[in-house]
């Protein structure tokens, strides 16, 4: 499985988890955090993507991407020690951390595997 095909999505939830948390409560912090969070790894995810079309890897991409889920792990759950709350900081911390292992096996096995091209 290629990075981008869960990068992407994953961004998407944050933004929409940011935006939500903003509605919600009024939270400057979750909107900047998620928002922000969020479109750096969906840009990072097109720049993987777009790296792929062209039968290349972007290592770039990947550590953006490893860098932000693993602060993203931190983060959220250093707050779910603190608050014992599953909604969002458990939510975050588990996914990100999830996220996070993925990258690291991804940056450990040479990245996206690119198949040879069929003539």
């Amino acid at each position: 499985m290629h990075d981008f095909c869960f990068t992407i999505p994953y961004g998407l939830i944050l933004v929409g988890g940011g935006i939500f948390g903003y509605l919600r409560k009024g939270s400057i912090v979750s909107l900047a955090g998620g928002v922000g969070t969020g479109l750096a790894l969906i840009l990072a995810g097109y720049l993987s993507l777009g790296a792929f079309k062209k039968k290349k890897n972007s290592y770039l991409a990947l550590i953006l991407e490893t860098v932000c889920s693993g602060a993203l792990t931190w983060v959220m759950g250093q707050r779910y020690l603190q608050t014992s709350k599953i909604m969002p900081a458990g939510v975050v911390a588990g996914i990100s951390s999830l996220m996070t292992l993925f990258y690291l096996y991804k940056l450990a096995t040479g990245g996206n595997h690119i198949s040879p091209k069929a003539e």
